[in-house]
Parts: C-alpha cells; structure tokens; sequence
C-alpha cells in the first residue's frame, strides 16, 4: 500500500499551499519579489484551506523568501493573521527560517507583534523539527 502523498491547494507567482496527509498546511514561498494581489490571495487560500479542513497548524517555508516588504508585514500583522486566528481556527505555526538575514529579521518582527494572540510561531532550521513540533500531542 501506498503511503498518503500531499495534494496541492492553491499555486500562484507568490507560492504554494500543500495540504499534509498528517493533518497541517504547508506553505512555500517561492524565491523573489512578490505582487501584492497575489501575496494576499496566497495567505487568503490558507485561511481558506484551514477552515475547510479544519486544521490549526501550518508549516511556513520561508528559506527562499525575500525580506516581507512594509505594506506586506502591516496587513499579515493588523488583518490576515488575527482574522486567521479567530475565524479560521490558526493556532500552530512552524517557520523554516530563511536564508536571507532581511527576511529573517522581518518574521522576527511579525512574530514579536503576534505575541497577544492565542497563536504560538516556532523557528526551525530544519524541516524535521519543524513537524516533530507541529505534530507533537497537545497541538490538536
């Protein structure tokens, strides 16, 4: 028998959003500068995707993502991440961190002004980590 593979959600010029057989989204941004429709369509997809799947975790590939530019950072913060959070059930989400040290510093910044939610990041390096944490037992 052939063990369960991730089926893609949604693909666009920002990135992609998986559906994990062990019950997370995956979220890959591609590499580059990004549009601002179609950033806002990527995450509006994985609110979306949790709520139809009714599913509180998310890993988040940031490794080949550029910096988040300001307008970027000010809508995740103050509209995408709290509506996700209350209305679609976001609770868990593990970051592969980025190579670049720009974009690090901006997930760092969304992090810290995230923290009055009832919402937990992690930072990995691995993705080995990353969904040992997701999947440990009270992440349900």
């Amino acid at each position: 028998m052939t063990p369960p593979t991730r089926s893609l959600y949604f693909e666009n010029s920002s990135g992609r959003i998986w559906e994990e057989p062990s019950g997370y989204l995956r979220l890959e941004y591609r590499p580059g500068p990004r549009e601002a429709v179609q950033f806002r369509a990527l995450l509006t997809h994985t609110a979306q995707a949790m709520s139809r799947r009714q599913w509180d975790k998310m890993l988040v590939d940031q490794r080949d993502m550029a910096p988040f530019n300001p307008s970027e950072q000010d809508w995740m913060t103050n509209e995408w991440l709290p509506r996700t959070v209350q209305e679609n059930g976001y609770r868990y989400g593990a970051i592969l961190v980025a190579k670049n040290v720009f974009a690090r510093l901006a997930t760092n910044q969304f992090v810290m002004a995230s923290r009055n939610l009832p919402h937990t990041y992690r930072t990995f390096e691995t993705e080995d980590d990353a969904v040992a944490w997701l999947l440990k037992p009270g992440h349900n």
